[in-house]
């Protein structure tokens, strides 16, 4: 399981404003990611109010929404998911995705929260959402990893 060795982060930060991003595809996966980063953001501290929730079409939106978001928000939370079907889509979706929400994070300086799953089967990305029987919740890290570098180059300013 890829959560093997994963560190355990813990970070109170209620005065960072937050954009989460999220894809509208595979709703019963994307809700329960998206459920994830709101209670990281809350085990945070950070209230609903300094809280942006922005829904795109698919995984491959992703990156301008959070390019259009970054300079304004501490840090942003990108969510989505790709499962692997019979045409070389999900490659091409997958490393669009990838490049553009690392492109975005260092061109701006903001951190972004790398919740895309790019999973095999449906089963997989279930296994990760953080729903009842998951044994994964990468919404939740994907947020707590965000708030937590956004926390760290505080203060390295």
């Amino acid at each position: 399981m890829s959560g093997a060795g994963a560190p355990t982060l813990s970070v109170t930060a209620p005065e960072l404003k937050v954009a989460v991003v999220a894809a509208s595809w595979h709703t019963t996966v994307m809700d329960g990611l998206l459920d994830g980063a709101r209670r990281a953001l809350a085990d945070a501290g950070i209230a609903d109010a300094q809280v942006t929730v922005v829904r795109v079409p698919g995984s491959f939106e992703l990156g301008v929404a959070c390019a259009r978001l970054a300079p304004a928000y501490d840090a942003v939370v990108a969510l989505g998911v790709v499962i692997r079907g019979s045409t070389p889509h999900f490659d091409y979706v997958c490393q669009a995705a990838t490049s553009a929400l690392s492109e975005v994070s260092v061109r701006t300086g903001t951190p972004v929260g790398f919740g895309l799953l790019t999973c095999d089967t449906e089963q997989q990305a279930l296994d990760r959402a953080g729903l009842e029987g998951s044994v994964e919740d990468k919404g939740h890290e994907a947020a707590t990893a965000a708030v937590a570098t956004a926390a760290t180059l505080r203060g390295l300013t």
